[in-house]
């Protein structure tokens, strides 16, 4: 039976399989026209890296080169007029004892109303190996007049002299010195028996470590 049935659909007529694919594209709808293709938009224009915008940082500014202090310049001391005391040290104590003398010149100027006028300085009058006498100035604007008697108006040392730095602690001052012999004796100059140190950081306000001091040898 089974078989019979396959047989019969295998020998359907072909006219009417034919009849029935018309029939079946007849009813099948109309496919709609495919839309038209869009332009592809134009390649982007490419630029050498010259045309970019840069975007590294600006290089840093260069560093402003320091010139080597003066050492054995030679110049020529103005007098000032300036107050004054005296003094003896003996070099265990030498700094303390300065910024002692210093510090009574501050406050006279302070108490009498006057006004400094340039920086502080430290005149050596003799030496030897235990210590050393001296003269603490302080420049002002005006003669004060109400001074103690342990103070007095002066002048500060004037003519020619050679000029050195030094950079750091008071107790370091042997190095400069020793340096400073030194470059006398290359150049052959002779020296007066005094030498100066003008203080051009405050020596009471500053870190000793900090200090920078003027040395001024008068020549003879």
């Amino acid at each position: 039976m089974n078989c019979l049935r396959l047989f019969r659909f295998a020998v359907v007529p072909v006219a009417a399989i034919f009849v029935g694919i018309a029939a079946a594209q007849a009813q099948a709808p109309t496919p709609s026209p495919a839309p038209a293709a869009t332009p592809a938009p134009p390649p982007a224009e490419t630029k050498s890296p010259g045309d970019l915008p840069s975007t590294a940082p600006p290089a840093p500014a260069p560093a402003p080169v320091q010139k080597a202090d003066p050492f054995g310049e030679e110049i020529t001391l103005a007098p000032k007029t300036v107050i004054v005391t005296k003094g003896t040290a003996n070099w265990d104590t030498a700094f303390e004892t300065l910024l002692g003398s210093l510090k009574t010149l501050s406050t006279a100027i302070e108490k009498d109303g006057g006004k400094v006028a340039g920086n502080s300085m430290i005149v050596y009058t003799s030496t030897d190996d235990t210590g050393f006498s001296y003269l603490a100035e302080i420049p002002v604007e005006e003669e004060l007049k109400n001074l103690p008697k342990t103070i007095s108006v002066a002048k500060s040392p004037e003519g020619k002299a050679l000029k050195f730095v030094h950079r750091g602690s008071y107790d370091n001052m042997d190095n400069t010195y020793e340096a400073i012999t030194n470059h006398l004796d290359d150049k052959k100059l002779e020296a007066k028996d005094t030498f100066i140190e003008e203080y051009i950081t405050d020596p009471l306000k500053t870190q000793e470590d900090k200090l920078v001091i003027n040395v001024y040898v008068p020549l003879k």
